[in-house]
């Protein structure tokens, strides 16, 4: 039995004896605080360990051997992006880039949904957890995450960076603050959503509100929102990017690209040091993230291809979505793919052992955007120049990968201006000026890496091996690249290497791996006219230089 004594502590009683007590740190900032009233039982800031109790006791998971947390995420297993708005209100109405990617909603509709959301947790247990966003203390967010279930609370402690000193966790006040409600559902028609999910961010309000939908994603990805909107403000650079270093802490490469193109694969690099695996900020001091954690995809994850994810998915506290699980050995098998192609694992950087747990580094000079060209013309490495970095960041080209949006089976090629336009409530020119201010300041040098198809297109072709595309990232990032002989990409201008030790040749001038080059330049061609259609809207933002690094259909 669970009671709770006179102070609010959570005590484990069995027989009428105490066996032991669950820390929980309450937040002189309570929950009234966001409207909740009447409430069950309130679970502030539970550890690991008190949060695998709760959550198999619901029977919201089950333990997996050797010791990861296994879930299942119900019919939502990925991102629902048609389902996400954005209060339109007086303060920030000039600010945000309205349009397909930031839906409008009223102040009305949130506080309606609020309510509802408010109401469903009367009588209901709850979860909180109170932590940060931000790895530098100079740009720290402090925030709330309130949660129906336990599990989600252990996701975003695995996800957030923690406060472990009780007396912070009293006098923490949220500055922004998300509430899931997986039990709460939308209707169409009545409410502004297509499906049952809704995800609302309120600026105004300083609150997040998510229902309909278990995927922990859209947690992590709703405070990536709230830091890309803020940290421009302060002159920081927020990426969707992973990051790591050499043998200095100043040596640092950073990755930029979509969800399934490589990040978190190719920034857990054995010889290198783990910044971050997803999102970051870059101020005038270097590199931050704005995290405390992982969260990779682990689709056909084995020992041998990635080591580092590997062993993290063995660790205790790690939290394991949609995976098939052994209901007799409890071991996971990661290459089936029954529910989701997007299987998934949250893990805190503790986890990974050679990682900078500060998550903090000096000043890129490598910057690799990576793209899965599911066309299978853009070369697998190739060197660009500033005004290419600026019309390709702008572009974000790449191919949606299987299931991480609903609605997704199969790679899907995609524009995602930054390289993550899902998460950038600001106009995509706030954040290209800012890379290219830090570009020239610190002369980085920029890759493109192609991590998708070489060969043929998809259907035809094959992905790019990952032996490959490690040695052709070592290469560049240890600098062996700069003196190779380098050919010009005739449609895209890039300079693309001839060479790359342990790489065949005949893999790096992708023309050479088609059976009919003819069929290459005519696919090269459709793609290139496909980056001409979608940069039109940036016209006018462009300059010449910039415009001539174009694609030439």
């Amino acid at each position: 039995t669970i009671i709770v004594d006179v102070k609010g502590r959570l005590i484990c009683m069995v027989e009428g004896k105490q066996i032991y007590m669950i820390e929980s740190h309450h937040s002189s900032y309570g929950l009234e605080n966001h409207g909740f009233r009447n409430l069950e039982q309130e679970h502030w800031n539970l550890n690991v360990p008190a949060l695998y109790e709760q959550a198999i006791r619901r029977h919201e998971g089950v333990l997996a051997y050797p010791g990861a947390l296994v879930v299942r995420t119900g019919d939502y297993t990925g991102r629902s992006p048609d389902d996400k708005f954005t209060v339109c209100e007086p303060s920030t109405e000039k600010e945000i880039w309205w349009g397909t990617i930031n839906r409008e909603t009223t102040q009305a509709e949130f506080n309606k949904m609020h309510q509802r959301i408010s109401g469903y947790f009367e009588n209901r247990d709850i979860f909180v957890q109170d932590c940060y966003a931000g790895a530098d203390p100079l740009y720290s967010l402090p925030i709330r995450i309130i949660t129906e279930h336990a599990w989600q609370s252990l996701f975003a402690r695995n996800m957030f960076v923690t406060i472990t000193d009780s007396q912070s966790l009293n006098r923490h006040v949220p500055e922004f603050t998300v509430i899931s409600a997986p039990g709460v559902t939308a209707v169409p028609g009545l409410d502004p959503t297509s499906s049952g999910a809704f995800i609302l961010v309120n600026f105004a309000r300083k609150m997040a509100l998510i229902g309909g939908t278990l995927y922990a994603g859209e947690i992590k990805k709703s405070i990536f929102t709230v830091m890309n909107y803020l940290m421009p403000k302060r002159s920081v650079m927020a990426m969707h990017c992973s990051a790591n270093y050499g043998r200095d802490p100043d040596d640092v490469a950073i990755f930029f690209g979509l969800s399934g193109t490589g990040k978190t694969t190719l920034s857990n690099d054995a010889t290198r040091t783990l910044i971050g695996d997803d999102e970051h900020g870059w101020s005038d001091k270097g590199i931050f993230n704005f995290e405390g954690g992982c969260y990779a995809k682990v689709i056909r994850l084995s020992e041998e291809g990635e080591p580092e994810i590997y062993r993290a998915t063995r660790k205790f506290g790690t939290v394991i979505e949609n995976v098939k699980l052994d209901a007799h050995s409890r071991r996971i098998d990661f290459d089936d793919d029954d529910f989701t192609e997007n299987t998934r694992a949250a893990y805190p950087l503790t986890h990974v052992e050679k990682a900078d747990y500060d998550g903090i580094g000096g000043h890129p000079g490598h910057i690799i955007f990576l793209t899965a060209d599911a066309f299978g013309v853009i070369p697998p490495i190739a060197s660009l120049t500033p005004a290419h970095a600026q019309y390709h960041f702008l572009a974000g080209y790449t191919a949606k990968v299987a299931g991480t949006e609903e609605g997704v089976r199969e790679p899907t090629a995609t524009f995602s201006t930054c390289f993550g336009a899902p998460f950038m409530p600001l106009h995509p020119t706030v954040y290209a000026t800012l890379l290219a201010e830090r570009i020239n300041m610190h002369n980085a040098k920029i890759w493109m890496v192609n991590t998708g198809w070489t060969g043929g297109p998809y259907g035809k072709g094959e992905r790019m091996k990952l032996s490959f595309t490690r040695a052709m990232v070592r290469a560049a990032l240890e600098d062996k690249l700069d003196n190779v002989k380098k050919v010009i990409d005739p449609v895209f201008g890039f300079k693309v290497p001839t060479e790359v030790p342990g790489v065949p040749a005949k893999v790096l001038v992708p023309r050479n791996t088609w059976d009919d080059p003819s069929s290459y330049d005519t696919m090269a061609k459709d793609l290139a006219a496909r980056f001409q259609d979608y940069m039109v809207q940036f016209e006018d933002k462009m300059t010449d230089e910039v415009k001539a690094a174009a694609p030439r259909a």
